[in-house]
Protein backbone atom coordinates (compact mmCIF):
# COMPACT_ATOMS: atom_id res chain seq x y z
CA UNK A 1 0.00 0.00 0.00
CA UNK A 2 1.45 3.03 -0.81
CA UNK A 3 1.92 6.10 1.63
CA UNK A 4 1.19 9.38 1.40
CA UNK A 5 2.17 12.06 3.13
CA UNK A 6 2.76 16.20 2.23
CA UNK A 7 5.91 15.29 -0.38
CA UNK A 8 3.14 13.36 -2.77
CA UNK A 9 0.35 15.52 -2.37
CA UNK A 10 3.12 17.84 -3.29
CA UNK A 11 4.03 15.75 -6.23
CA UNK A 12 0.59 15.35 -7.85
CA UNK A 13 -0.25 18.88 -7.52
CA UNK A 14 2.39 19.31 -9.87
CA UNK A 15 -0.01 17.41 -12.46
CA UNK A 16 -3.22 18.84 -11.60
CA UNK A 17 -3.97 15.77 -9.48
CA UNK A 18 -4.67 13.22 -12.21
CA UNK A 19 -2.36 10.46 -11.83
CA UNK A 20 -3.26 9.58 -8.20
CA UNK A 21 -3.31 5.51 -8.73
CA UNK A 22 -6.55 3.97 -8.29
CA UNK A 23 -7.19 3.34 -4.50
CA UNK A 24 -7.92 -0.69 -4.67
CA UNK A 25 -8.77 -3.11 -7.15
CA UNK A 26 -12.00 -3.96 -9.04
CA UNK A 27 -11.16 -8.20 -9.84
CA UNK A 28 -13.28 -10.88 -10.94
CA UNK A 29 -14.73 -12.79 -7.99
CA UNK A 30 -13.02 -16.39 -7.36
CA UNK A 31 -14.58 -19.55 -7.63
CA UNK A 32 -14.10 -19.84 -4.06
CA UNK A 33 -12.81 -18.11 -1.02
CA UNK A 34 -12.17 -18.94 2.83
CA UNK A 35 -14.45 -15.98 4.10
CA UNK A 36 -16.83 -14.29 2.07
CA UNK A 37 -18.03 -10.58 3.65
CA UNK A 38 -22.11 -9.40 2.38
CA UNK A 39 -22.28 -5.36 2.34
CA UNK A 40 -19.51 -3.45 1.44
CA UNK A 41 -20.21 -0.37 3.94
CA UNK A 42 -18.31 0.43 6.88
CA UNK A 43 -18.77 -2.49 8.64
CA UNK A 44 -17.86 -5.31 6.04
CA UNK A 45 -14.88 -3.10 4.83
CA UNK A 46 -13.70 -3.10 8.41
CA UNK A 47 -14.14 -6.73 8.99
CA UNK A 48 -12.44 -7.45 5.78
CA UNK A 49 -9.05 -5.35 7.08
CA UNK A 50 -9.08 -6.78 10.53
CA UNK A 51 -9.35 -10.00 9.33
CA UNK A 52 -6.03 -9.80 7.32
CA UNK A 53 -4.33 -7.83 9.75
CA UNK A 54 -5.30 -9.17 12.85
CA UNK A 55 -5.24 -12.79 11.90
CA UNK A 56 -3.21 -13.09 8.81
CA UNK A 57 -6.77 -14.33 6.78
CA UNK A 58 -6.47 -12.95 3.06
CA UNK A 59 -8.40 -15.12 1.22
CA UNK A 60 -11.51 -13.10 1.16
CA UNK A 61 -13.95 -11.13 -0.51
CA UNK A 62 -16.26 -8.29 0.10
CA UNK A 63 -19.63 -8.40 -1.94
CA UNK A 64 -21.21 -4.68 -2.15
CA UNK A 65 -24.44 -4.80 -5.36
CA UNK A 66 -23.76 -1.28 -5.47
CA UNK A 67 -21.25 1.06 -4.77
CA UNK A 68 -18.69 1.10 -1.76
CA UNK A 69 -20.08 3.18 1.19
CA UNK A 70 -23.47 3.91 -0.65
CA UNK A 71 -25.79 2.61 1.66
CA UNK A 72 -26.35 3.55 5.88
CA UNK A 73 -21.94 4.57 6.04
CA UNK A 74 -23.31 7.26 3.72
CA UNK A 75 -26.26 7.86 4.87
CA UNK A 76 -26.01 9.14 8.63
CA UNK A 77 -25.19 12.21 10.52
CA UNK A 78 -21.37 11.10 11.35
CA UNK A 79 -21.63 11.25 15.19
CA UNK A 80 -18.79 9.20 17.06
CA UNK A 81 -19.00 8.16 21.06
CA UNK A 82 -19.03 5.98 23.42
CA UNK A 83 -20.91 6.97 26.33
CA UNK A 84 -23.65 3.87 26.38
CA UNK A 85 -25.17 2.97 29.66
CA UNK A 86 -24.55 -0.90 30.10
CA UNK A 87 -21.29 -2.16 30.85
CA UNK A 88 -21.02 -4.10 27.46
CA UNK A 89 -22.18 -1.49 25.22
CA UNK A 90 -19.96 1.30 27.06
CA UNK A 91 -17.33 -1.58 26.26
CA UNK A 92 -17.66 -2.56 22.53
CA UNK A 93 -18.40 1.45 21.76
CA UNK A 94 -15.48 2.46 23.67
CA UNK A 95 -13.20 -0.10 22.26
CA UNK A 96 -14.40 1.52 18.90
CA UNK A 97 -13.50 4.85 19.87
CA UNK A 98 -9.89 4.13 20.86
CA UNK A 99 -9.86 2.49 17.35
CA UNK A 100 -11.56 5.49 16.24
CA UNK A 101 -8.28 7.51 18.28
CA UNK A 102 -5.51 5.62 15.72
CA UNK A 103 -7.41 4.81 12.45
CA UNK A 104 -6.00 7.76 10.60
CA UNK A 105 -2.32 6.61 10.91
CA UNK A 106 -3.27 3.01 10.97
CA UNK A 107 -4.75 2.78 7.25
CA UNK A 108 -2.76 5.97 6.50
CA UNK A 109 -6.17 7.51 5.50
CA UNK A 110 -7.58 10.59 6.99
CA UNK A 111 -10.81 10.00 8.05
CA UNK A 112 -11.13 13.33 9.63
CA UNK A 113 -11.88 12.99 13.36
CA UNK A 114 -12.91 15.72 14.45
CA UNK A 115 -12.76 15.38 18.85
CA UNK A 116 -15.47 18.43 19.50
CA UNK A 117 -17.94 16.96 22.29
CA UNK A 118 -21.20 15.62 22.27
CA UNK A 119 -23.97 16.75 24.16
CA UNK A 120 -26.81 14.96 25.22
CA UNK A 121 -29.09 17.35 26.42
CA UNK A 122 -31.72 16.87 29.40
CA UNK A 123 -35.31 18.38 29.15
CA UNK A 124 -37.30 17.42 32.51
CA UNK A 125 -36.28 15.94 35.54
CA UNK A 126 -36.46 12.25 34.41
CA UNK A 127 -33.89 13.15 31.67
CA UNK A 128 -31.48 14.77 34.50
CA UNK A 129 -32.11 11.42 36.41
CA UNK A 130 -31.17 9.23 33.34
CA UNK A 131 -27.91 11.55 32.20
CA UNK A 132 -26.29 11.68 35.60
CA UNK A 133 -26.76 8.05 36.14
CA UNK A 134 -25.51 7.39 32.71
CA UNK A 135 -22.17 9.88 33.56
CA UNK A 136 -21.57 7.71 36.84
CA UNK A 137 -21.71 4.40 34.93
CA UNK A 138 -19.48 5.86 32.49
CA UNK A 139 -17.08 6.94 34.40
CA UNK A 140 -17.19 3.24 36.58
CA UNK A 141 -16.58 1.88 32.99
CA UNK A 142 -13.64 4.26 32.22
CA UNK A 143 -15.62 6.28 29.53
CA UNK A 144 -14.89 10.12 30.02
CA UNK A 145 -18.16 11.69 30.82
CA UNK A 146 -19.40 14.84 32.51
CA UNK A 147 -23.00 16.07 33.91
CA UNK A 148 -23.49 19.97 33.07
CA UNK A 149 -26.11 22.27 34.21
CA UNK A 150 -27.78 24.39 31.76
CA UNK A 151 -25.23 27.41 32.58
CA UNK A 152 -22.52 24.61 31.40
CA UNK A 153 -24.42 23.61 28.32
CA UNK A 154 -24.33 27.60 27.63
CA UNK A 155 -21.02 27.94 27.92
CA UNK A 156 -19.96 25.31 25.75
CA UNK A 157 -22.43 25.55 23.49
CA UNK A 158 -23.18 29.80 23.52
CA UNK A 159 -25.81 29.68 20.53
CA UNK A 160 -27.98 27.16 22.59
CA UNK A 161 -31.13 28.50 23.69
CA UNK A 162 -31.78 27.84 27.44
CA UNK A 163 -34.24 30.33 28.24
CA UNK A 164 -36.71 28.59 30.99
CA UNK A 165 -39.43 29.86 28.71
CA UNK A 166 -38.67 27.56 25.85
CA UNK A 167 -41.15 24.45 25.39
CA UNK A 168 -38.68 21.70 26.49
CA UNK A 169 -36.00 24.03 28.72
CA UNK A 170 -32.86 22.97 28.82
CA UNK A 171 -31.89 21.53 32.23
CA UNK A 172 -28.42 20.06 31.68
CA UNK A 173 -26.53 17.80 29.20
CA UNK A 174 -24.07 14.89 29.84
CA UNK A 175 -20.87 15.80 28.25
CA UNK A 176 -18.28 13.14 26.42
CA UNK A 177 -15.20 15.42 25.27
CA UNK A 178 -13.72 13.19 23.29
CA UNK A 179 -16.57 12.31 21.33
CA UNK A 180 -17.45 14.31 18.00
CA UNK A 181 -17.51 13.51 14.34
CA UNK A 182 -15.61 11.93 11.30
CA UNK A 183 -15.43 11.90 7.48
CA UNK A 184 -18.02 9.22 6.57
CA UNK A 185 -16.86 8.43 2.99
CA UNK A 186 -13.23 8.27 4.32
CA UNK A 187 -13.85 5.75 6.59
CA UNK A 188 -15.18 3.36 3.74
CA UNK A 189 -12.43 4.55 1.15
CA UNK A 190 -10.05 4.19 4.01
CA UNK A 191 -10.78 0.79 4.74
CA UNK A 192 -11.24 -0.80 1.48
CA UNK A 193 -7.95 0.98 0.50
CA UNK A 194 -6.21 -0.71 3.19
CA UNK A 195 -8.21 -4.23 3.23
CA UNK A 196 -7.31 -4.25 -1.04
CA UNK A 197 -3.43 -3.51 0.13
CA UNK A 198 -3.89 -6.72 2.29
CA UNK A 199 -4.98 -9.14 -0.56
CA UNK A 200 -8.74 -8.87 0.04
CA UNK A 201 -11.03 -9.00 -3.38
CA UNK A 202 -13.49 -6.19 -3.21
CA UNK A 203 -16.15 -6.72 -6.14
CA UNK A 204 -18.74 -4.17 -6.64
CA UNK A 205 -22.22 -4.24 -8.36
CA UNK A 206 -22.50 -7.61 -7.02
CA UNK A 207 -25.78 -8.58 -5.84
CA UNK A 208 -26.21 -11.37 -3.34
CA UNK A 209 -29.63 -13.46 -4.74
CA UNK A 210 -29.19 -16.43 -2.38
CA UNK A 211 -27.11 -18.39 0.29
CA UNK A 212 -26.49 -22.13 -0.62
CA UNK A 213 -26.69 -24.56 2.12
CA UNK A 214 -25.49 -28.18 2.35
CA UNK A 215 -27.60 -29.66 4.77
CA UNK A 216 -26.95 -27.34 7.89
CA UNK A 217 -23.79 -26.31 6.37
CA UNK A 218 -23.25 -22.52 4.39
CA UNK A 219 -21.17 -23.58 1.41
CA UNK A 220 -21.28 -20.32 -0.77
CA UNK A 221 -23.64 -17.77 -1.92
CA UNK A 222 -25.52 -17.30 -5.19
CA UNK A 223 -25.09 -13.99 -6.69
CA UNK A 224 -25.59 -11.57 -10.18
CA UNK A 225 -22.25 -12.93 -10.93
CA UNK A 226 -22.91 -16.33 -10.38
CA UNK A 227 -21.94 -18.99 -7.67
CA UNK A 228 -18.94 -18.00 -5.34
CA UNK A 229 -17.91 -20.86 -3.21
CA UNK A 230 -16.82 -19.91 0.92
CA UNK A 231 -16.16 -22.04 3.70
CA UNK A 232 -17.63 -18.97 6.28
CA UNK A 233 -19.96 -16.38 4.90
CA UNK A 234 -20.44 -12.88 7.14
CA UNK A 235 -23.81 -10.98 6.95
CA UNK A 236 -23.12 -7.07 7.43
CA UNK A 237 -26.14 -5.57 5.40
CA UNK A 238 -27.08 -3.51 8.18
CA UNK A 239 -30.88 -2.81 6.91
CA UNK A 240 -31.08 -5.56 4.48
CA UNK A 241 -29.94 -8.09 7.20
CA UNK A 242 -33.38 -9.71 7.45
CA UNK A 243 -33.73 -10.17 4.16
CA UNK A 244 -30.57 -12.13 3.22
CA UNK A 245 -30.32 -14.00 6.48
CA UNK A 246 -34.23 -15.22 5.15
CA UNK A 247 -32.26 -16.74 1.73
CA UNK A 248 -30.23 -19.14 4.51
CA UNK A 249 -33.92 -19.66 6.47
CA UNK A 250 -32.45 -17.96 9.79
CA UNK A 251 -35.38 -15.18 10.95
CA UNK A 252 -33.71 -12.17 12.92
CA UNK A 253 -35.70 -10.27 15.30
CA UNK A 254 -35.18 -7.12 13.84
CA UNK A 255 -37.56 -4.28 12.13
CA UNK A 256 -36.29 -1.91 9.27
CA UNK A 257 -37.02 1.49 9.29
CA UNK A 258 -36.37 4.45 7.49
CA UNK A 259 -33.81 7.38 9.54
CA UNK A 260 -34.27 10.70 8.04
CA UNK A 261 -31.11 13.26 7.89
CA UNK A 262 -30.30 16.49 6.16
CA UNK A 263 -28.21 19.37 5.65
CA UNK A 264 -28.34 23.41 5.20
CA UNK A 265 -26.72 25.61 3.04
CA UNK A 266 -23.18 26.24 4.26
CA UNK A 267 -22.68 29.14 6.51
CA UNK A 268 -19.55 30.18 8.80
CA UNK A 269 -18.87 28.46 11.33
CA UNK A 270 -20.91 28.32 14.38
CA UNK A 271 -21.61 25.64 16.26
CA UNK A 272 -18.42 23.52 16.71
CA UNK A 273 -19.60 20.53 19.16
CA UNK A 274 -22.22 18.11 18.43
CA UNK A 275 -25.64 18.56 19.80
CA UNK A 276 -28.10 15.72 20.74
CA UNK A 277 -31.86 16.00 22.18
CA UNK A 278 -34.28 12.81 22.76
CA UNK A 279 -36.89 15.07 24.09
CA UNK A 280 -37.23 17.18 20.83
CA UNK A 281 -36.02 14.47 18.53
CA UNK A 282 -33.09 16.48 17.24
CA UNK A 283 -29.21 15.91 16.55
CA UNK A 284 -27.03 18.65 15.43
CA UNK A 285 -23.38 19.61 14.34
CA UNK A 286 -21.75 20.99 11.58
CA UNK A 287 -19.69 19.98 8.27
CA UNK A 288 -16.05 21.19 7.37
CA UNK A 289 -17.93 22.83 4.42
CA UNK A 290 -20.09 24.91 6.60
CA UNK A 291 -23.53 22.90 6.68
CA UNK A 292 -25.59 22.41 9.44
CA UNK A 293 -25.68 18.83 9.64
CA UNK A 294 -29.21 17.46 11.52
CA UNK A 295 -30.60 14.35 12.23
CA UNK A 296 -34.37 12.96 13.40
CA UNK A 297 -36.07 9.91 14.96
CA UNK A 298 -36.83 6.87 13.05
CA UNK A 299 -39.97 6.94 10.67
CA UNK A 300 -42.56 4.65 13.06
CA UNK A 301 -43.52 2.31 10.12
CA UNK A 302 -41.17 -0.48 8.69
CA UNK A 303 -40.11 0.49 5.05
CA UNK A 304 -36.85 0.14 2.94
CA UNK A 305 -37.27 3.76 1.21
CA UNK A 306 -34.27 5.85 1.36
CA UNK A 307 -35.68 9.51 0.69
CA UNK A 308 -36.99 12.36 3.48
CA UNK A 309 -40.39 13.10 3.92
CA UNK A 310 -42.23 16.38 4.47
CA UNK A 311 -43.61 15.65 7.68
CA UNK A 312 -40.17 14.45 9.51
CA UNK A 313 -38.70 17.64 8.05
CA UNK A 314 -40.68 19.81 9.68
CA UNK A 315 -40.73 17.97 12.70
CA UNK A 316 -37.21 17.64 12.67
CA UNK A 317 -36.29 21.87 11.35
CA UNK A 318 -39.23 22.79 14.62
CA UNK A 319 -36.63 20.96 17.03
CA UNK A 320 -34.01 22.59 15.95
CA UNK A 321 -35.23 26.30 15.83
CA UNK A 322 -36.72 24.91 19.43
CA UNK A 323 -32.99 24.73 20.65
CA UNK A 324 -31.04 27.24 18.12
CA UNK A 325 -33.66 30.04 16.83
CA UNK A 326 -30.69 32.08 15.20
CA UNK A 327 -30.84 29.16 12.71
CA UNK A 328 -34.47 30.26 11.81
CA UNK A 329 -33.37 32.41 8.41
CA UNK A 330 -30.96 28.80 6.93
CA UNK A 331 -32.12 27.33 4.15
CA UNK A 332 -32.43 23.51 3.73
CA UNK A 333 -30.16 21.83 0.74
CA UNK A 334 -31.04 18.37 0.85
CA UNK A 335 -32.31 15.26 2.76
CA UNK A 336 -32.34 11.81 2.52
CA UNK A 337 -32.60 8.75 4.28
CA UNK A 338 -31.02 5.49 5.31
CA UNK A 339 -32.44 2.02 6.42
CA UNK A 340 -31.84 0.79 9.94
CA UNK A 341 -32.12 -2.21 11.33
CA UNK A 342 -33.29 -2.07 15.02
CA UNK A 343 -33.34 -4.69 17.67
CA UNK A 344 -36.10 -5.00 20.30
CA UNK A 345 -33.47 -4.07 22.72
CA UNK A 346 -31.85 -1.51 20.68
CA UNK A 347 -28.40 -3.49 20.69
CA UNK A 348 -26.51 -5.55 18.26
CA UNK A 349 -26.45 -8.67 16.99
CA UNK A 350 -22.86 -10.07 16.57
CA UNK A 351 -21.58 -13.66 16.01
CA UNK A 352 -22.80 -16.95 14.97
CA UNK A 353 -26.05 -18.12 13.47
CA UNK A 354 -27.91 -21.74 13.31
CA UNK A 355 -26.32 -22.44 10.33
CA UNK A 356 -23.01 -23.66 10.47
CA UNK A 357 -20.86 -21.35 8.91
CA UNK A 358 -23.32 -18.32 8.63
CA UNK A 359 -22.10 -15.61 10.67
CA UNK A 360 -24.44 -11.94 11.07
CA UNK A 361 -23.36 -8.42 11.99
CA UNK A 362 -26.52 -6.29 12.16
CA UNK A 363 -29.22 -4.54 14.33
CA UNK A 364 -26.92 -1.58 14.85
CA UNK A 365 -29.71 0.99 14.53
CA UNK A 366 -28.45 4.11 15.33
CA UNK A 367 -25.08 3.26 16.93
CA UNK A 368 -24.00 1.59 13.36
CA UNK A 369 -21.30 4.36 12.50
CA UNK A 370 -19.96 5.13 15.59
CA UNK A 371 -19.09 1.63 15.74
CA UNK A 372 -17.70 0.77 12.33
CA UNK A 373 -14.18 -0.01 13.58
CA UNK A 374 -15.17 -1.40 16.92
CA UNK A 375 -17.81 -4.11 15.12
CA UNK A 376 -15.43 -5.08 12.26
CA UNK A 377 -12.63 -5.65 14.67
CA UNK A 378 -14.87 -7.79 16.78
CA UNK A 379 -16.44 -9.79 13.86
CA UNK A 380 -13.29 -10.31 12.41
CA UNK A 381 -12.03 -11.98 15.78
CA UNK A 382 -15.23 -13.70 15.37
CA UNK A 383 -15.14 -15.45 12.35
CA UNK A 384 -11.76 -16.24 12.38
CA UNK A 385 -11.57 -18.04 15.74
CA UNK A 386 -15.36 -19.18 15.30
CA UNK A 387 -16.09 -17.81 19.27
CA UNK A 388 -16.95 -14.29 19.90
CA UNK A 389 -14.62 -11.92 21.20
CA UNK A 390 -15.59 -11.07 24.91
CA UNK A 391 -16.29 -8.05 23.71
CA UNK A 392 -19.26 -8.91 21.64
CA UNK A 393 -20.05 -12.57 23.55
CA UNK A 394 -23.26 -10.85 25.05
CA UNK A 395 -24.41 -9.72 21.39
CA UNK A 396 -24.98 -13.35 20.50
CA UNK A 397 -28.63 -14.11 18.81
CA UNK A 398 -29.25 -16.22 21.60
CA UNK A 399 -30.38 -13.34 23.73
CA UNK A 400 -33.37 -13.35 22.62
CA UNK A 401 -34.42 -16.61 24.00
CA UNK A 402 -32.36 -16.61 27.57
CA UNK A 403 -33.75 -13.40 27.87
CA UNK A 404 -30.41 -11.59 28.73
CA UNK A 405 -31.00 -8.57 26.73
CA UNK A 406 -29.03 -4.89 27.16
CA UNK A 407 -31.65 -2.09 26.79
CA UNK A 408 -29.64 0.53 25.32
CA UNK A 409 -32.92 2.70 24.61
CA UNK A 410 -32.03 5.17 26.96
CA UNK A 411 -28.43 5.79 25.44
CA UNK A 412 -28.92 5.10 21.92
CA UNK A 413 -30.01 8.69 20.98
CA UNK A 414 -33.21 9.55 18.95
CA UNK A 415 -33.90 6.81 16.71
CA UNK A 416 -35.14 4.14 18.89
Amino acid sequence: MSKYSIFTIARNALSHHKNWPRQWRSPEPQKEYDVIIVGGGGHGLATAYYLAKEHGLTNVAVLEKGWLGGGNTARNTTIVRSNYLWDESAAIYEKSLQLWEGLSQDINYNVMLSQRGVLNLAHSLSDVREGVRRVNANRLNGVDAEWLDAEGVKEFCPIINISNKARHPVLGATLQRRGGVARHDSVAWGFARAADACGVDIIQNCEVTGIRREGSKVVGVETTKGFIGAKKVGLVAAGHSSTLAAMADVRLPIDSHPLQALVSEPIKPVIDCVVMSGAVHVYVSQSDKGELVMGAGIDAFNSYGQRGSFQVIEHQLGACLELFPIFSRVRMMRSWGGIVDTCPDASPIIGKTPVEGLYINAGWGTGGFKATPGSGWCFAHTLANENPHPLNAPFSLERFTTGALIDEHGAAGVAH
